[in-house]
Formats: structure tokens, sequence, C-alpha cells
């Protein structure tokens, strides 16, 4: 069996090279290693996220004491040193030799052996370099400190001002709270609580109802109550989402973007599983997901449709409500993804031209008098805002809407921005649209 550093530098592989999710290699690692002490998976979890979110600092301390480019190196090595360095510069409770031979012990397992001595002298100099000090924080910017590519780092600037992306930053950091929702198809908030302690969960319930934080506990899917189909997990953000939306028993609904499908089993919970969801994907294994979500859940009111949502079917016109949760940058979900932060600027440049064909065809489904939420998880305002402004300039028809929940929250541009500096969840933007009745 595989060590926790072989697994966490084998799924920092995974990731680099083969553009694997991170939360589904940690996940995936686990379960097929089988690790039977908790400190193990708790190393290579700790270990990957601390690596992926400090990249660009640590690539910076190992680079100056490189001749060659990061790049040369095996990329088992480099992720194996980038580990170690990682376990030297943030971990209070390894010390600095075993961090150090243990890399070399696991370059030259793996047939490195022939860096193992690159791997020793470098490492030791990060452990050198940590403990003078290395560069005060007062001379580092945001994106240093916080290891953030400078062009995202200046577009959270632009949009929240030093102060406010500064405490955003903070909020990514470590391990975000888990939430789950109750499905109160089965149980509710209360005999759910007392089921997951039973089994060694620690739960707190939130300001939304019916959505409880849990301690991280790893596979959620072993667990008994997740078996019966007593919750989903689902982050705050996103339950507050489906709330504005407002959906009641007997309505028909349209998700647009609908995997993994949160969105619309909490939907289904607030109908009380009577109506008509339609929630789609435009990939096939993704439907399929919702069918087996919903039939562990006990929910019986979807319909899964693969299909483009912006180009939906003129048949499924007349819906009461429509959500359009698109497809974005995600940048509200870095303190799970943390990869996500090296995405290229460029590569979201195309974004708002998709989430607004598929607002502009959301809209075209909703019934006079419906209703219309269109939201995301990023924080990039050209995903939000612009694209909920451009529409309502076309769309007079439609008009913000202005009660209970959504009101309470709304900025003065009649729009809701989730920080997760607020709530332990997600950040989040959220835009909810009335259309006429005449």
């Amino acid at each position: 069996m595989k060590s926790a550093r072989e697994t966490a530098a084998d799924i920092l592989v995974a990731v680099e090279k083969n553009g694997a999710y991170l939360s589904s290699a940690v996940t995936d690692a686990l379960r097929q290693n089988g690790f039977a002490d908790e400190r193990d998976k708790k190393l290579v979890s700790s270990t990957v996220y601390a690596v992926t979110e400090n990249k660009l600092a640590i690539d910076g301390c190992l680079s100056s004491f490189l001749t060659k480019p990061l790049t040369k190196l095996p990329p088992f090595a480099l992720a194996v040193m980038r580990a170690g360095a990682a376990q030297i510069m943030f971990f209070d409770r390894i010390p600095v030799s075993a961090a150090v031979n243990e890399s070399v012990k696991l370059v030259k397992k793996r047939g490195f052996a022939y860096v193992a001595g690159t791997v020793n002298a470098v490492l030791r100099k990060v452990a050198a370099n940590a403990a003078a000090g290395g560069k005060s924080a007062e001379r580092q910017s945001l994106a240093e400190r916080f290891s953030y590519p400078a062009e995202l780092a200046e577009l959270f600037v632009s949009q929240f001002g030093e102060t406010e992306t500064e405490r955003i930053f903070k909020a990514f950091e470590g391990r975000r709270p888990v939430f789950i929702r109750v499905n109160t198809l089965k149980t509710d908030a209360d005999s759910l609580k007392k089921i997951l302690e039973s089994d060694g969960v620690r739960t707190a319930k939130t300001s939304l109802e019916n959505c409880l934080e849990i301690e991280d506990f790893g596979d959620m899917t072993s667990l008994a109550a997740f078996k019966r189909g007593l919750f989903h997990v689902q982050d705050m953000s996103s339950q507050f989402c489906a709330a504005v939306l407002g959906a009641q028993a007997g309505d028909t609904v349209i998700d647009c973007c609908a995997a993994p499908g949160g969105k619309s089993f909490t939907i289904a919970e607030y109908m009380n599983n009577v109506g008509h969801i339609v929630s789609c994907d435009i990939h096939p294994h993704k439907t399929e997901l919702i069918k087996k979500s919903a039939a562990r859940l006990g929910i019986t009111c979807i319909e899964t449709v693969c299909a483009d949502a912006s180009k939906l079917p003129e048949k499924y016109a007349g819906a009461d409500r429509v959500l359009c949760d698109v497809p974005c940058s995600g940048f509200g979900v870095i303190g799970r993804k943390p990869e996500i932060k090296y995405k290229p600027l460029t590569g979201i440049a195309g974004l708002p031209d998709i989430q607004s064909a598929v607002l502009e065809r959301g809209a075209s489904l909703v019934k006079k008098g419906g209703r219309l939420v269109y939201s995301t998880c990023t924080l990039n305002n050209a995903e939000n805002g612009d694209v909920c402004a451009d529409f309502l300039l076309r769309h007079p028809e439609f008009s913000v809407c202005t009660d209970g929940i959504y009101e309470e929250k709304a900025s003065e541009n009649g729009f809701v921005t989730v920080l997760p500096t607020e709530n332990g969840g997600d950040g989040f933007f959220i835009a909810a649209f009335e259309r006429s009745t005449k």
C-alpha cells in the first residue's frame, strides 16, 4: 500500500498533468488506498491542499535554490519536493527532518534516485529560509502573500478593494466548512442531527432553515444516514439560491444547468415532491448521476433531460420557475477548489456570452408572472452583474424581484453577492427576476 506522502504526490501529479479535480482526486485516492489511520488521511488531504493553495509561493521558494527551471524535474519528483516544502513552510507538527528525509526516500523508491541529492539540498535550504523568516509580509503584495496570480488578485482588488480582497483571500484559506441539506421528505433537522451525532459526526444548525454545518467527516457516502437518503451535501450559498427561486408544491420548474443536482433536490423538497422539475445537463453521465441521487433521496418529481441549456426545446415553455445556474469561472469556490485560481483569465473571456445565451433561453421559458433566477459561483462582475444588467436592458418585461429573503440581501443594484466571509459558505451571485403579467 502507498504511504500518505506517496499518495499525496500522486494526487498532485494527477491534478497538474491530467487536469483532475482536486476534491475528487483526494476522495478517490483515500477510498482506493483504504488508510486505517485517520492521521494518514489528514496528512494526504492537508498536504495536497496546502501545496495547491500556496503553489506560487512554494515554487518561488524552490526556484530560488535551483539552477534549472522546476519544469526540468520529473513531475513526480517535483510533486514530492512541493509537498515537502509545504510541510516545512506551513505545517507546525511535522519535523523538518521528517519532511526532508521522507521526501528523499520517496523519490528513490519511485526510480528518481538521480534527483535525490537535489531534493535533499533544496528542502534543507527551504527549511533554513523558513527559520530565518523568509520575505517579510510587509514587503509582499496580496498576490504574493496568498499565492494568487497577479492578474487574478488585481481583478478582485478592482471590484472589492484591497481590504475586502484580503478578507476574501483569508476566508478561502484552509478547509472550508461542509454543509448538508436535510431531506425534509424523510426527516427533520433535529432528528437528522441526532442520527449523525450518534455516528460520531458533529453538527450545528445554521441561519438557513434545514441547513446543517458538519465537521469534515471525509467520505460522507459511507454514513448510514446518507445511504438512507436523509440528506445531500450542498453548500449553504447554493441552498439559499434554491430558496430564492420560491418554488411551491404543484409548480413546474426548469433547472437549466442542474448537475450534480443539489439545487433540484432542494427545490423538490420545498415543493414537497409535488409538481414537475425538469433537470437539464449537457452531459449524459451527469443526468444519470442526478437520477441516481434522486432515487436515493426518494424524489420522484424530477425529469432529467440531456440537452444544451441554451437550446432547450419550446415544449418546456410556460414554466412557473426557471433557474439558470450557469457555467462560470468558479472564483467563488476557490476555498474548496484552490486549483481554480491558476486558470488564466484569457480562458474565461468567452463565458459571459455562454451565460447570456443560457439566461436568454431560460427567460423565454418562463410564463407571465413567473420567476427567473440567474446564479453563479463566481465573484467576477463580468459574469454576474454585467450579464444581468445587459439582460434587463433587452427585456423590459422582466424586473428585479423585491420580496422575501432575496430583498433582505440584495444590494443597491438589486442583485445579491454572497461573500465567503459572511457565513462560511461559498462566494455566490444571485439575481432574481419576475416576468410581467401583461
